[in-house]
């Protein structure tokens, strides 16, 4: 959980790295607020886990959960309160907007933790969570709605977008989006692979689109792009 709030920390003075300029200030100011909501719901689901299994050992909480009946009331409410921390740091609808708006961040900073690391620790906790997750259809059954409903929208926000680091932000929201879809259907294993790639891909797209933007100059508006082959 230290881990968890350090690396928002992280990004919120990152964004704001450019701290003369008020809309980077506000923009980093958005991911803080906005990634607080969701750790709200984290830090109550630890506090439920702590009541309910005395413990936060991921090996003593799998052993006890075993003899739960599936569809408790009580596992239901934890994992929709985990999954409410993942849609926070993970940009899923309705926490989504914070990330677009991280691109007032330094590039590199963009291809590190809005592609690769930060994003992807809420994909990774419920996959690490996976046997609670598997008690509670009604959570798997929002997270798989979510995860669909956030890739498409994303996916349609990035097709109107002028911002070359927008774009790739949108397609990053849209990404984490088809991640949990993958996570909602059960497919833990696919969902960190596909984690795994985009990381890679991700990151090199934001390095390419720094270099693009370094060689003309700070210009982002791809209107006013061309001829780069």
């Amino acid at each position: 959980f230290i881990g968890w709030e350090g690396v928002g920390l992280c990004s919120y003075l990152l964004i704001g790295f450019w701290f003369k300029n008020q809309e980077y200030n506000n923009a980093a100011k958005k991911a803080f607020i906005m990634n607080r909501i969701g750790d709200l719901g984290f830090l109550i689901a630890l506090f439920m886990l702590i009541h309910q299994f005395g413990t936060l050992n991921f090996a003593e909480i799998f052993s006890k959960s075993s003899a739960i009946p599936v569809g408790t009331l009580s596992v239901t409410l934890i994992t929709l309160l985990l999954f409410a921390g993942a849609v926070g740091k993970s940009a899923q609808i309705p926490l989504f907007t914070w990330l677009p708006d991280a691109m007032a961040g330094p590039t590199p900073v963009s291809a590190l933790i809005h592609a690769a690391t930060m994003v992807t620790a809420g994909v990774y906790m419920v996959a690490r969570s996976n046997l609670l997750f598997v008690l509670s259809p009604v959570t798997l059954i929002t997270i798989s709605v979510i995860g669909v409903a956030t890739a498409l929208m994303a996916g349609s926000i990035a097709m109107f977008q002028n911002d070359i680091k927008k774009i790739l932000a949108y397609s990053t929201v849209s990404q984490l989006g088809l991640m949990f879809v993958a996570l909602g259907s059960g497919a833990f294993t696919g969902a960190m692979f596909h984690l795994t790639t985009h990381a890679f891909f991700k990151a090199l797209l934001f390095l390419a689109a720094g270099s693009v933007i370094h060689a003309l100059h700070g210009e982002q508006d791809i209107r006013k792009m061309g001829g780069l082959k």
